[in-house]
């Protein structure tokens, strides 16, 4: 996960990373989604670093380990598609990254949604449009991991009558 403070807008410290987790079963198409991002997808994030998983499980383990950033799921990987992968982290993940499917097909987006993936591209990859939508889920999470926890708000004590 992304240690170090950032705020947005600004030029991001060139030692700062953030940690981009790639999945398909297919190795040429997680090096495709790997050179469409980039090692910067875009002036105002940080640098990545890449973490490719070609199995389920391990897609999860990385998740409930923390230290992943954004996720690029293949929602045509076997045995067990992107989407579903999706889907059981969002369900299963406390603090679950932000996730970008990759789909076959662009009708495969209601089904991206149902997987309540945040981001959809479809195939044929362009880079500019997955470089894109990472960087933008990048923003969410380096957003969401900046901002000061919110003290609880006291309850409020209706007047004595």
């Amino acid at each position: 996960m992304l240690e170090a403070s950032i705020t947005l807008g600004t030029e991001p410290a060139a030692d700062v990373k953030m940690k981009v987790l790639v999945y398909s079963d297919d190795s040429a198409t997680r090096e495709k989604v790997r050179l469409a991002i980039g090692r910067r997808p875009a002036a105002d994030v940080p640098a990545v670093e890449f973490v490719e998983c070609a199995t389920q499980p391990k897609v999860l383990q990385h998740f409930d380990s923390g230290e992943i950033d954004v996720a690029v799921l293949d929602g045509e990987a076997r045995p067990a598609g992107g989407m579903g992968v999706a889907r059981q982290a969002k369900d299963e993940v406390y603090d679950c990254p932000p996730i970008c499917l990759v789909v076959a097909r662009r009708d495969d987006r209601w089904l991206a949604n149902w997987s309540r993936a945040e981001a959809v591209v479809a195939q044929p990859l362009d880079p500019i449009v997955l470089a894109e939508a990472v960087a933008d889920l990048m923003r969410q999470r380096l957003a969401r991991t900046a901002l000061p926890a919110r003290p609880a708000r006291p309850a409020e004590i209706p007047p004595a009558r």
